[in-house]
């Protein structure tokens, strides 16, 4: 079975989902072309848009505004991947040109790739092949609070405590 990610989020923010997002299905690079024109998506100064993805737990890819939170993306369901994604426009097409697996809402291993890889390759949409930046994400076993990992200090941001060495956020 496919590991799911539940969300590890605040409750405030998860009681806050509205009944309607803007998110759209990757189906083809053509819907993320016209998600990102319809909706007027703000373009980074080398003209490329970031946004907001999930992967549902069918292989699907969703997408939604970068300010929006993963948890609203995945309308509160568990994901197989989250983070964000960076599309440059070439004329009437899209690829893909960065991609991470920052998701604090679901804290996704950077081993979750494969997901996205593979509903990416489903859209026909041309992508870099991993994450261009990956993120390991620990709780603090002492003060509970998320820590996202760098440059190997696994001890906790807030209390200062050591991290544990594995992923440790449920299921």
């Amino acid at each position: 079975m496919q590991k799911q990610y539940q969300y590890v989020g605040g409750s405030d923010i998860l009681e806050s989902i509205p009944k309607k997002s803007g998110r759209v299905k990757v189906e083809s690079a053509a819907a993320i072309l016209h998600w990102i024109q319809s909706t007027d998506q703000p373009k980074e100064h080398d003209g490329t848009v970031v946004a907001t993805f999930i992967i549902d737990p069918d292989g699907w890819m969703w997408v939604n505004d970068r300010r929006s939170e993963h948890v609203l993306c995945a309308a509160g369901q568990n994901v197989l991947s989250a983070g964000e994604i960076t599309f440059e426009l070439v004329k009437n097409d899209i690829e893909v040109v960065a991609i991470t697996n920052q998701s604090t809402g679901y804290c996704p291993e950077p081993e979750s790739w494969w997901a996205v890889g593979r509903a990416l390759d489903r859209a026909n949409t041309e992508h870099p092949g991993a994450f261009t930046t990956e993120f390991d994400f620990r709780r603090c076993d002492n003060c509970g609070m998320k820590n996202i990992v760098k440059d190997g200090w696994f001890y906790c941001g807030v209390c200062d405590e050591p991290l544990s060495q594995t992923w440790n956020f449920g299921k």
